[in-house]
């Protein structure tokens, strides 16, 4: 543990946060961009006009901002400070390119090293890390961390899953990193070669990049034998390490508070109490590349305090519970999908592969389809559909049309985050028989 950032006294944070705030604005100013117009626009003229009590009445920015100045047009430095460009394609498609400096890097590789150190990690750890590389900010930003933290790490990235059993049972890895469905590809692939899953040597699984339920946690945990940690992270803030379970965060996750402030707001950008689900803000208090001031996530969870009597007195955060625009809206219910997913994966039949399909192509009457199998080719599937189909409607308050599949008939993914949710407009149906 990091006793200075993680165990520091909450005021004294809090005075430390205030500083780098207006060292921010003051940053943000002088680049003179889009972010410094608004600032202007609502009457600040200087860092020394903010303060942290206040910073919810700020303008925000969001993922259009940076489409609309795309490539790095929201970079506050020259061209020549930034040492790396990390990013997503977007939705649709689009690009996302954050451009980071070397001090940038520096604080991203601290606070991955934190957060594998929360997760039991040392100088003598193993860290398999089966998060692609690339522009996706996960392979890489965990490869930072471990080699800060000291450890071994082994950079298998995504795919090639019989190499990578290969290399955990060679290498012995104590901490594999890695999406928590390829957690589970890896625990079946395992299983299909005559290899005990829960015999592997990980004792620990951080897991992230896409939305993931208590229930499949316990999926992952029984299947492998480990403790099953979520991290969380987004390439417009730094990547992965800004919040991460740690072994004594009961079940919420530590946000590196020091270099990211975070709030959660309501659909007309209203704080909040903690406990209430809301779309997450971040200010990132000492990005220099491109710093960002009230940036909208899209990602809904809830905030909380520390947990009372820990050493670590950082501010937590829940799972995500999903997107923003993920939300479904039927029938005036709102839904996300890992409600879904937690009815699905609370019935022991139930493997945990499915598709959740929006079904608008009656704009007029819009469906949820369900795709779900079974673990195995000997369950009654009829009564698995119509069990399935009562739970759902029972936890929602709404009716789903659930499609049972035979064993492997939902599309698996061996590399980058897997397909939970579908919205379907017109044209074929996203699976045969879903129609």
């Amino acid at each position: 543990m990091d006793a200075v950032a993680e165990g520091m006294d909450p005021e004294l944070r809090r005075a430390e946060q205030q500083r780098a705030l207006v060292g921010l604005v003051d940053r943000l100013l002088a680049a003179d961009g889009v972010q410094a117009q608004r600032l202007r626009a609502a009457g600040v003229r200087r860092g020394a006009d903010v303060d942290l009590a206040e910073l919810h009445r700020l303008p925000t920015v969001d993922k259009a901002d940076l489409w609309e100045h795309y490539p790095l047009g929201l970079c506050a430095v020259p061209a020549e400070e930034i040492v790396c460009v990390h990013g997503s394609s977007g939705t649709g498609g689009r690009p996302t390119l954050v451009g980071y400096t070397a001090h940038d890097v520096d604080v991203w590789a601290r606070v991955m090293a934190r957060a594998l150190g929360g997760a039991g990690a040392s100088r003598r750890s193993t860290v398999h890390n089966a998060y692609g590389y690339g522009l996706f900010t996960g392979g890489v930003g965990v490869h930072h961390g471990a080699m800060r933290l000291g450890a071994a790490v082994v950079p298998a990235s995504g795919g090639m899953t019989a190499r990578q059993l290969r290399l955990i049972q060679d290498l012995a890895p104590d901490v594999l990193c890695c999406t928590p469905s390829y957690a589970v590809h890896l625990g079946e692939a395992a299983r299909a070669e005559g290899v005990d899953p829960a015999g592997l040597s990980p004792r620990v699984a951080v897991l992230g990049a896409e939305p993931w339920s208590e229930t499949l946690r316990d999926q992952v945990e029984r299947l492998l034998g480990l403790r099953a940690l979520d991290i969380y992270g987004l390439s417009e803030v730094i990547g992965p390490g800004v919040a991460c379970e740690s072994l004594d965060s009961a079940g919420l996750l530590n946000v590196a508070e020091d270099h990211f402030y975070v709030e959660a707001v309501d659909a007309d950008g209203n704080p909040v109490p903690d406990g209430t689900p809301g779309e997450l803000v971040f200010t990132t208090l000492t990005k220099t590349g491109m710093p960002l001031l009230r940036y909208r996530s899209g990602d809904v969870a809830s905030l909380a305090g520390p947990v009372p009597g820990s050493a670590r007195t950082l501010r937590r955060m829940s799972r995500v519970l999903g997107r923003r625009d993920d939300m479904l809206v039927v029938r005036g219910v709102n839904v996300f999908p890992a409600e879904i997913e937690a009815v699905l994966l609370s019935d022991a039949r139930v493997s945990p592969h499915y598709l959740i399909v929006e079904d608008r192509t009656v704009a007029a009457r819009p469906e949820v389809r369900v795709a779900v199998e079974p673990v195995d080719g000997g369950v009654d599937t009829a009564a698995l559909g119509r069990d399935v189909a009562a739970r759902l409607r029972e936890r929602l308050g709404i009716a789903c049309a659930v499609r049972v599949l035979a064993p492997g008939g939902v599309p698996r993914t061996e590399a980058g985050k897997a397909q939970r949710l579908v919205r379907w407009s017109q044209g074929t149906p996203p699976l045969p028989g879903l129609g």
